[in-house]
């Protein structure tokens, strides 16, 4: 009568024994373990024994619900586990993401230091990707164990109230016999006691006007009575207890055994998921490492070992290497030797020839002019002996900043990542200004200076001040129509042209458009628009300084300049009521129809802006902007629907809803060609 299914569980072949070397004894299976001993006959009747008694269901009961219990807290285990796998595999994600970055700074070694520098970074992303696919696998475990887990409960709640209710049933009817029973035995008694006339205890006298004979068959009646309840409530107590064993008890037990072993079964799957998983972890970061050599295949082609491409970093070679690139710096000659010579009036040999000092000016001009600048003869009106000497210049380091006039040296390292693998732009000013010309000449044409008062220009700023271009084609304070009408694009080019930056250098920067930029940038990069904005080009970075951040603090002002905002003036209090709106589908339906309503330019523009942004948020695992922390930094602020001042400062909570709801639904409102 019992689920063999329960307790009986599969036993190996004997003859697919593990062989000596650990392998299956026949070729591609597993290594089997041996099961459990079959089960007797004696121990099967032992358990039935339990399990069909009156404590089975109870006792099944109690068992399964030990079994949910194990595989909720094993899912929460797995949760937690998935939790810290991820974390420490985005840390070490970003952490190579920071070692490829400084791999190209220039205060960084190069040659094959910095070449295998960044192989030693992909190994680190190797081990990321493995770790994130390990706690992806265990997030989804946790996900099914916790759905089995409800699942059983669920079934568990049903058969406790069907089995129970059965087994009450019975008790009930069996209770109830039981008072039958008394009560007949105490009639019984009494109409003995009446029949046989014993008056113990003077409680069975006589009572009122009725004789003995009356009594004692009143008794006799009631004791008939009682006979014949007591009769049929021990037949229904029998009756529910045969129904109870033949039926409802089986039923119950069978049912309960199947949840436990279905519990059991998925328990132990998960479990056995979790070995599988941490091997192939462990052996795929281990393979990362130290990869598999094929003996057949090229050794040129084979991929490396970390301690492989550690082994190839030659510091003689980058020493020689980085030394020799200064071989063609003007300033690599030795200076010759400064001799006595006495003067004639003192009884020198000879007059003294003054050939040798221009000879030494124009070679210290060399080092800190560029060569077509040293060989331009210098006005003949200036003699040279009316200017003190000048100092023997310093040498020219590749890590501090040149004077003034000195060009950056042709062997330089680029100050921008070229390789193809970068993974965005690092976050630094190049050390070397992107234009020195008009200096150079400046300085050229001026009479001699000893270099001990010649400024010292930092290399990175890009700029002296604010450029003082005047406003041929304004761009900011001027409304989309107007732009529109004067330029014939619907969506103006600066907006363009900082959305082209920011998808090419920056939509893996953490914190863009929540970063404030540089207040000079800015200034300097809104004087550019404003004089002609298609001169621009911010697919060079040396034209935006290297800074994103700052691009998107252009954009932001360029649309909080605007004098009619990209949500129109009267447009925002349908806009506003709209965001009310407490049901997400009528919210999203009320704001794409006041959208569709905007005037041309401000549709065309809002669309490329949603769409921009919307690919800002697909990069949220890497720059940490969602649809929620970008619609804060253009709500909160005076950026897409006019000022907050008055009572558009309480509105500002929904202008965000406003901002997050269009973005939420980019591809519900506009298309994407």
């Amino acid at each position: 009568m019992a689920d063999a299914a329960l307790h009986d569980s599969p036993v190996p072949d004997p003859d697919a024994r593990p062989s000596s070397d650990g392998s299956a004894g026949h070729p591609g299976a597993l290594e089997l373990r041996p099961g459990p001993p079959p089960m007797t006959e004696e121990l099967k009747a032992r358990l039935d024994k339990v399990i069909y008694s009156d404590i089975g269901v109870t006792t099944l009961l109690t068992r399964l619900k030990q079994s949910v219990s194990s595989a909720k807290d094993f899912s929460t285990f797995l949760k937690k586990r998935s939790s810290l796998e991820e974390e420490h595999a985005q840390g070490l994600r970003k952490l190579s993401r920071s070692l490829h970055d400084s791999a190209y700074r220039n205060e960084n070694r190069q040659g094959t230091y910095g070449q295998n520098y960044n192989e030693l970074n992909r190994f680190h992303d190797r081990m990321a990707d493995h770790g994130l696919q390990f706690s992806v696998s265990l997030q989804q475990m946790a996900d099914d164990l916790q759905e089995l887990a409800s699942n059983i409960e669920r079934g568990r709640k049903q058969w406790k109230q069907t089995g129970l209710s059965a087994e009450k049933r019975v008790l009930e009817a069996e209770t109830s016999a039981e008072k039958a029973k008394a009560k007949y035995e105490s009639l019984a008694e009494q109409y003995d006691r009446v029949k046989t006339g014993d008056k113990q205890g003077g409680k069975f006298g006589l009572k009122g006007h009725k004789s003995a004979a009356q009594h004692e068959e009143e008794l006799l009646r009631k004791v008939q009575n009682a006979d014949a309840d007591y009769a049929a409530k021990v037949q229904a107590a029998q009756s529910a207890r045969q129904e109870l064993i033949a039926t409802h008890r089986p039923q119950a037990v069978q049912n309960i055994q199947k949840l436990i072993s279905e519990c059991d079964s998925g328990l132990t799957l998960q479990l056995q998921k979790f070995a599988t998983f941490n091997e192939k972890l462990l052996l795929g970061q281990g393979l990362s490492i130290s990869p598999l050599k094929d003996a057949t295949a090229n050794p040129n082609l084979a991929p490396k070992s970390l301690y492989e491409v550690v082994s190839q970093v030659d510091n003689e070679k980058d020493f020689r290497e980085y030394v020799l690139s200064h071989e063609r710096n003007p300033g690599a000659v030795t200076s010759d030797q400064i001799r006595y010579q006495r003067h004639p009036t003192l009884g020198g040999s000879g007059p003294v020839v003054p050939a040798s000092q221009p000879a030494t000016q124009n070679k210290r001009q060399s080092i800190f002019l560029p060569q077509s600048f040293s060989q331009q003869n210098l006005p003949a009106s200036t003699p040279v002996s009316s200017q003190p000497p000048a100092p023997a210049p310093a040498p020219v380091s590749a890590t501090a900043p040149a004077p003034a006039l000195a060009p950056a040296p042709t062997t330089e390292p680029l100050p921008y990542p070229q390789n193809p693998d970068s993974y965005s732009t690092p976050h630094f000013q190049p050390p070397y200004p992107t234009s020195s010309a008009p200096s150079e000449h400046r300085h050229i044409n001026q009479a001699p200076v000893p270099p001990a008062k010649t400024p010292l220009v930092p290399a990175g700023n890009g700029f002296q001040s604010s450029p003082n271009l005047p406003p041929l084609k304004p761009v900011f304070g001027v409304s989309l129509d107007d732009l529109y009408t004067r330029d014939g694009t619907a969506v103006p080019m600066i907006v363009y042209q900082c959305f082209q930056a920011i998808e090419l250098f920056g939509l893996d920067m953490e914190g863009i458009y929540r970063l404030s930029g540089s207040a000079t940038h800015i200034s300097h990069m809104k004087a550019l628009f404003d004089n002609d904005s298609s001169q621009v080009d911010f697919t060079n970075p040396e034209n935006f300084y290297h800074d994103v951040n700052s691009v998107a603090g252009l954009l932001k002002q360029f649309f909080r300049d605007l004098p009619d905002p990209l949500f129109t003036s009267h447009t925002y209090t349908e806009f506003i009521s709209a965001a009310r709106l407490d049901d997400d589908i009528q919210r999203r339906d009320s704001l794409h129809a006041l959208v569709n309503n905007l005037p041309d330019a401000h549709y065309a523009t809002l669309r490329a802006l949603i769409l921009h942004l919307n690919k800002i948020q697909e990069h949220y695992t890497q720059n940490r902007m969602n649809a929620g922390n970008i619609a804060i930094c253009f709500g909160t602020r005076p950026t897409l629907m006019g000022a907050n001042s008055g009572g558009n400062i309480a509105d500002a909570g929904w202008q965000v809803r406003v901002i997050e709801t269009i973005l939420v639904n980019t591809f519900q409102i506009f298309d994407d060609d």
